[in-house]
Protein backbone atom coordinates (compact mmCIF):
# COMPACT_ATOMS: atom_id res chain seq x y z
CA UNK A 1 0.00 0.00 0.00
CA UNK A 2 1.18 3.45 -0.89
CA UNK A 3 2.01 6.07 1.67
CA UNK A 4 -0.16 8.72 2.32
CA UNK A 5 2.04 11.54 1.58
CA UNK A 6 3.19 9.38 -2.29
CA UNK A 7 -1.01 9.21 -2.82
CA UNK A 8 -0.95 13.00 -2.44
CA UNK A 9 1.90 13.82 -4.68
CA UNK A 10 0.29 11.88 -7.30
CA UNK A 11 -2.87 14.04 -6.45
CA UNK A 12 -1.01 17.55 -6.56
CA UNK A 13 0.97 16.63 -9.84
CA UNK A 14 -2.19 15.17 -11.73
CA UNK A 15 -4.18 18.51 -10.18
CA UNK A 16 -1.73 21.18 -10.52
CA UNK A 17 0.06 19.81 -13.26
CA UNK A 18 -1.99 17.82 -15.86
CA UNK A 19 -4.97 19.28 -15.36
CA UNK A 20 -3.79 23.00 -15.30
CA UNK A 21 -1.65 22.31 -19.07
CA UNK A 22 -4.64 20.23 -19.86
CA UNK A 23 -6.90 23.49 -19.27
CA UNK A 24 -4.39 25.59 -20.37
CA UNK A 25 -3.69 23.99 -23.98
CA UNK A 26 -8.16 24.01 -24.54
CA UNK A 27 -7.97 27.90 -23.58
CA UNK A 28 -5.18 28.20 -26.49
CA UNK A 29 -6.95 26.01 -29.07
CA UNK A 30 -11.17 27.30 -28.00
CA UNK A 31 -11.00 30.55 -26.91
CA UNK A 32 -11.50 32.56 -30.54
CA UNK A 33 -10.34 35.98 -29.46
CA UNK A 34 -6.99 34.47 -27.57
CA UNK A 35 -4.01 36.46 -28.97
CA UNK A 36 -1.29 34.69 -27.29
CA UNK A 37 1.79 33.66 -29.27
CA UNK A 38 0.73 29.90 -28.80
CA UNK A 39 -3.24 30.63 -29.75
CA UNK A 40 -2.20 32.58 -33.04
CA UNK A 41 0.31 29.29 -33.68
CA UNK A 42 -2.34 26.79 -33.69
CA UNK A 43 -4.81 28.67 -35.48
CA UNK A 44 -2.43 28.78 -38.22
CA UNK A 45 -0.98 25.92 -38.21
CA UNK A 46 -5.08 24.80 -38.14
CA UNK A 47 -5.94 26.94 -41.18
CA UNK A 48 -3.46 25.54 -43.24
CA UNK A 49 -4.95 22.12 -43.40
CA UNK A 50 -1.85 20.32 -43.41
CA UNK A 51 -2.84 18.07 -40.14
CA UNK A 52 0.69 16.96 -39.72
CA UNK A 53 1.70 21.27 -39.14
CA UNK A 54 -1.30 21.30 -36.66
CA UNK A 55 0.05 17.92 -34.50
CA UNK A 56 3.26 18.82 -34.34
CA UNK A 57 2.88 22.52 -33.13
CA UNK A 58 0.39 21.53 -30.49
CA UNK A 59 2.83 18.68 -29.57
CA UNK A 60 5.53 20.46 -28.93
CA UNK A 61 3.48 23.32 -27.36
CA UNK A 62 1.82 21.15 -24.91
CA UNK A 63 4.80 19.40 -24.13
CA UNK A 64 6.17 22.58 -23.05
CA UNK A 65 3.10 23.47 -21.36
CA UNK A 66 3.04 20.54 -19.13
CA UNK A 67 6.66 21.27 -18.19
CA UNK A 68 6.52 24.76 -17.70
CA UNK A 69 3.39 23.84 -15.00
CA UNK A 70 5.77 21.02 -13.24
CA UNK A 71 8.17 23.91 -12.41
CA UNK A 72 5.00 26.57 -11.39
CA UNK A 73 4.13 23.88 -9.06
CA UNK A 74 7.59 23.25 -7.51
CA UNK A 75 8.19 27.28 -7.60
CA UNK A 76 4.78 27.97 -5.81
CA UNK A 77 5.10 25.46 -3.05
CA UNK A 78 2.67 22.83 -4.24
CA UNK A 79 5.61 20.35 -4.98
CA UNK A 80 7.92 20.81 -2.73
CA UNK A 81 11.01 18.88 -4.82
CA UNK A 82 14.59 18.09 -3.75
CA UNK A 83 16.84 17.25 -6.36
CA UNK A 84 20.21 15.34 -5.13
CA UNK A 85 23.20 15.53 -6.56
CA UNK A 86 25.99 13.65 -7.67
CA UNK A 87 28.40 14.45 -5.06
CA UNK A 88 25.29 14.01 -2.10
CA UNK A 89 24.08 17.67 -1.73
CA UNK A 90 20.33 17.83 -1.82
CA UNK A 91 19.21 20.84 -3.10
CA UNK A 92 15.38 22.14 -2.41
CA UNK A 93 14.19 23.18 -5.68
CA UNK A 94 11.40 25.67 -4.30
CA UNK A 95 13.50 27.64 -1.88
CA UNK A 96 17.01 27.56 -4.14
CA UNK A 97 15.17 28.06 -7.62
CA UNK A 98 13.91 31.49 -6.53
CA UNK A 99 10.21 31.00 -7.90
CA UNK A 100 11.81 31.01 -10.99
CA UNK A 101 11.95 27.83 -12.51
CA UNK A 102 9.38 27.81 -14.73
CA UNK A 103 10.84 31.27 -15.90
CA UNK A 104 14.05 29.87 -16.40
CA UNK A 105 12.31 26.94 -18.45
CA UNK A 106 10.10 29.21 -21.00
CA UNK A 107 13.03 31.61 -21.32
CA UNK A 108 16.15 29.89 -21.59
CA UNK A 109 16.37 26.94 -20.75
CA UNK A 110 14.09 25.11 -23.78
CA UNK A 111 16.49 27.28 -26.39
CA UNK A 112 19.64 26.59 -25.01
CA UNK A 113 18.78 22.86 -23.99
CA UNK A 114 16.91 21.27 -26.59
CA UNK A 115 17.50 19.22 -29.32
CA UNK A 116 13.53 19.10 -30.53
CA UNK A 117 11.53 21.99 -31.99
CA UNK A 118 9.81 24.50 -29.83
CA UNK A 119 9.11 27.88 -31.00
CA UNK A 120 10.39 31.04 -28.87
CA UNK A 121 7.72 32.95 -27.72
CA UNK A 122 10.11 35.41 -25.40
CA UNK A 123 12.31 37.06 -28.28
Amino acid sequence: MLKKEIIEFGKVLVQQVRDTAIKSCDVQLYATNMRSPIAKRWQDAKNSGNIDEFGATVIQDCVDDTIFYLLEAIDNGFLNLSLNTPDGETINLTAEGLGELSGWYAGEWVSKYSNERFSNDIS
